[in-house]
């Protein structure tokens, strides 16, 4: 599978943005579709993570409430939206799939994913 992230920018705190990220190939090939993300001189976090078949999420606690993310399965694009948009979430944002589910919340853990995409800038100016 490959990945293809967009919709980064420059926005103000408070502000929103739209990522979105376009999975190519056979739609068996992923089964679970996360985001992460790298802030300068800090290790890459994991943001959130859908399942392809039931829908289930899980976000990192720093964008509960803030960011949400959907799927649509017949565009195989996945959409982070990002609400309430602070300094902090200032990084290159990531997306990552993989063929089988993980359990529960250590979908977010980076380890579990080889397939990645080219990353895109979110920059939140205070």
């Amino acid at each position: 599978v490959q990945l293809q992230a967009s919709g980064g920018g420059l926005v103000q705190a408070g502000g929103s943005l739209r990522l979105s990220c376009a999975a190519s190939g056979s739609s068996w090939d992923y089964s679970l579709m996360a985001w992460f993300r790298q802030a300068p001189g800090k290790e890459r976090e994991g943001v959130s993570c859908i399942s392809r078949g039931t829908g289930t999420l899980y976000y990192t606690d720093s964008v509960k409430g803030r960011f949400t993310i959907s799927r649509d399965n017949a565009k195989n694009t996945v959409y982070p939206q990002m609400n309430s948009l602070k300094p902090e979430d200032t990084a290159v944002y990531y997306c990552a799939a993989r063929t089988h589910r993980v359990p529960g919340s250590t979908c977010l853990n980076s380890i579990h994913y080889v397939n990645w995409g080219q990353g895109t800038l979110v920059t939140v100016s205070s």
